[in-house]
């Protein structure tokens, strides 16, 4: 099957720090690459893949300052698609919906990865409209705003396996050491909980994240200030190959967001390595968690306290097991090709 997988921008692909959504497109385009298909990634310059790389932009806009206006090299992405259409079986974009407009005459050659929020006010209108665009949800809740809006499928985010692996001896001896919080430095993610909670526990947090610039006085007001309790690290951004030690050697990895969460990859990123999650029940959570088994799902600072003790005691191979179960890349890549070949009988049907 030919395949175009029309990545974001912001980030490469896979992203240099912090970029989920561009990491999903980075392990799905090289799962259909090794599974044999020809895949062509429209993204930035500085992407690393095995499919064939269309230069859309130098490198990612967000790590580059010249970048004034970040939707024209967008745009000069899209016609690119345009001009070359006749080349797929099918268009898989991940740009939420800039492109429906230009791609309307062509919706039953699209589909498009919603991988953000949708229980926003002007969102509705825009799906209304556009319900002819063929949609995929990253999980059951995050579709739950748009019930009407032209969904066929959910595919559940996964990962190779081999990107935060699984090593028993390496996990064992330092797993009681501290506990891991993985994102953004944003109110949803919750970060002031996970301190909270690290604090009534009497446990080490160690704090790996991202501080997007609208976030910025959030973090000097509420979270600094917190920064100089026992016992809280705060790393910053990771790259890709600190993630393994990062979330290998925690007892668990807290998770406590306020907000519908559409899939939460980080979540799946502990589980690789074996380690639980200790997450509120919002959103994708539980879709993801397993109570008792990948971890715990709580409502309140006090349970997750509890949750904190309880955690060591779960069985970290019997996470990676279910990881390799649930979310693996492979798993992922042969849903997305059961959504293509599912939109191409539809397109043979309308032919006719």
């Amino acid at each position: 099957m030919k395949i175009a997988q029309i990545a974001p921008l912001a980030e490469s692909v896979p992203p240099k720090l912090y970029g989920g959504t561009e990491r999903v497109v980075s392990y799905l385009t090289e799962e259909l690459v090794r599974l044999g298909h020809d895949v062509t990634l429209f993204a930035s310059g500085d992407s690393e893949t095995r499919a064939t790389l269309v230069d859309c932009a130098p490198r990612a806009l967000r790590l580059d300052a010249e970048v004034q206006d970040p939707l024209a090299p967008v745009t000069l992405m899209l016609e690119q698609v345009r001009r070359r259409v006749n080349e797929f079986d099918i268009l898989h974009f991940h740009l939420e919906h800039v492109h429906f407009p230009l791609f309307r005459p062509l919706s039953r050659k699209t589909v498009t990865t919603l991988h953000g929020r949708l229980d926003l006010a002007e969102v509705a209108p825009l799906y209304r409209e556009f319900s002819d665009m063929p949609l995929v949800s990253i999980s059951n809740s995050q579709r739950a705003p748009l019930p009407f809006a032209n969904w066929v499928g959910t595919v559940h985010h996964g990962l190779s396996e081999e990107v935060c692996p699984f090593n028993p001896a390496f996990n064992l001896s330092a797993r009681s050491g501290y506990f891991a919080f993985l994102g953004r430095v944003s109110p949803e993610k919750g970060l002031d909980r996970a301190i909270e909670i690290a604090r009534r526990a009497g446990v080490r947090l160690r704090i790996a994240a991202k501080v997007d610039r609208d976030d910025e006085e959030y973090f000097r007001t509420n979270i600094v200030p917190l920064l100089a309790a026992p016992g809280v690290e705060f790393v910053g951004e990771l790259r890709e190959e600190q993630k393994p030690a990062f979330l290998g050697n925690a007892t668990a990895l807290i998770f406590p967001i306020d907000w519908p969460e559409p899939f939460g990859l980080a979540m799946i990123e502990a589980m690789s390595c074996g380690t639980p999650v200790i997450a509120w029940p919002h959103g994708s959570v539980p879709e993801v968690i397993e109570h008792g088994r990948t971890g715990f799902i709580v409502d309140s600072v006090e349970d997750a306290v509890a949750a904190i003790e309880r955690s060591p005691r779960l069985n970290r191979l019997a996470v990676r097991t279910r990881f390799e179960e649930r979310f693996s890349a492979t798993r992922m890549a042969q849903d997305y090709l059961s959504v293509y070949r599912a939109l191409g009988r539809r397109r043979a049907v309308a032919a006719v």
